[in-house]
């Protein structure tokens, strides 16, 4: 199994170019599945999740076509689509379960696998089995298998989410554009990713309208052929923006829009960051002070993003001061903290909220990660070290960050990836 060996300290300088993002991406390709006709999806990352949906959805007899780089795929279905997601394929990944709405919309029947995926929380996929009965699904849960049917097209209905969740708004967003009338969601998810969803939908005319948490989709009887690029992912960009405040570095962030992140850049400027942004790049100097912050509190957009907070936990770590960090999305997301621990950190954790002391001096020790985003905080943990750090099971990071040791390399990191 692969783990990473990084000696630290680190300074990091340089440029990195940001990779399409992995959240809008699976989605978009799940949604491939609503159409006839043939589909080019754009600035696909390389990353294992992506794999796995590929994979998923030749199983399921959709031809792929990838380029040579891989980025990029046209993806054609043919009649004989089949309905059938095995969990050999869904077992390690949650997204896989964004098939269940198209298969249902499109060809009114799916035996679809409950998902797996990171161990950080139930996340309950009864919002989205909720949403997509009331616009027509029957379902049973039967030997870890969903089986959906419908009888004929789903309808459209007004929806209201009992909670706000990505992926049912994901989800019943897809099965909505093809459902016979109006469908509105109310108490919606509005990440920017749903709405690179969205405009991927629209751009092969689809009828979705937005108004703040409220979605309108007036159903279609088919989409057209399009193609599509996909947004650039706001969390690999913000992983380097606080790596970069972190590590008194001087990074030039590539390719994205920076309002996706203007949250998190708000706060970084707050903890010392020198920040500068254009349309499409973000230059980042990191302070020789970093300043605590008080009371970070994950929420859904446009607040602080679930999957930034351990990295800002490493930051905080740092700080010349006491903080606290508030975990309001997922549980068992602190993870990471024992690992932190044996680095130097001085955390302690009370219910869903992390206290943390600063000025912590990391000592480089044999870590394990836990999750995706816990394995890239021991990254930024390990940059900053004193000395040779030890991080495994990165199989993990693989399944969202593209090559990223190769990026880190790029900018001063001593880093390398151990078979």
């Amino acid at each position: 199994m692969d783990k990473f060996l990084i000696d630290g300290p680190c300074k990091i300088k340089g440029k990195v170019l940001i990779s399409g993002s992995k959240n809008a991406s699976l989605p978009i390709l799940a949604a491939s599945l609503l159409f006839d006709k043939p589909v080019v999806i754009k600035n696909l990352p390389r990353v294992k999740d992506i794999n796995t949906m590929i994979n998923l959805l030749r199983s399921l007899g959709s031809k792929i076509i990838l380029s040579k780089d891989k980025k990029s795929v046209k993806i054609y279905n043919k009649k004989g689509i089949k309905t059938f997601a095995s969990y050999s394929l869904v077992k390690t990944m949650r997204g896989s379960i964004l098939v269940l709405g198209p298969l249902v919309a499109k060809y009114h029947k799916s035996k679809t696998s409950l998902p797996g995926g990171c161990l950080i929380g139930a996340r309950p996929v009864n919002y989205h089995l909720g949403a997509l009965k009331k616009l027509g699904m029957n379902y049973k849960l039967k030997d870890g298998y969903i089986l959906a049917k419908s009888k004929g097209k789903l309808k459209g209905t007004t929806i209201k989410f009992p909670k706000i969740s990505v992926g049912a708004t994901e989800n019943t967003l897809m099965a909505a554009c093809l459902a016979k009338g109006k469908t509105i969601l109310k108490n919606c998810a509005i990440e920017p990713e749903i709405k690179d969803l969205t405009n991927f939908l629209n751009s092969a005319g689809a009828k979705i309208k937005w108004s703040g948490r409220t979605c309108k989709i007036e159903g279609v009887v088919s989409l057209n052929q399009t193609e599509y690029s996909v947004m650039a992912d706001r969390i690999e960009a913000g992983t380097f923006c606080v790596a970069s405040t972190l590590a008194q570095g001087s990074l030039e962030i590539k390719n994205l829009n920076p309002k996706i992140i203007s949250t998190e850049l708000a706060l970084l400027k707050k903890a010392g960051a020198k920040i500068k942004t254009n349309q499409n790049k973000i230059l980042i100097k990191g302070p020789k002070n970093i300043r605590p912050i008080r009371n970070i509190k994950t929420k859904e957009w446009p607040g602080i993003a679930t999957d930034m907070q351990s990295q800002l936990m490493v930051l905080m770590c740092r700080a010349s001061g006491k903080s606290s960090i508030t975990e309001n999305i997922f549980e068992n997301r602190f993870l990471h903290v024992g690992e932190l621990q044996r680095l130097g950190a001085n955390i302690q954790i009370k219910k869903n909220k992390a206290l943390i002391k600063g000025k912590t001096k990391f000592i480089g020790a044999e870590l394990m990660s836990s999750d995706l985003r816990a394995s890239v905080a021991l990254v930024l943990a390990a940059i900053v070290s004193v000395g040779r750090s030890y991080i495994n099971r990165i199989y993990h990071l693989d399944r969202g960050y593209e090559k990223i040791e190769n990026k880190l390399k790029k900018i001063g990191v001593r880093i390398k990836r151990l078979k």
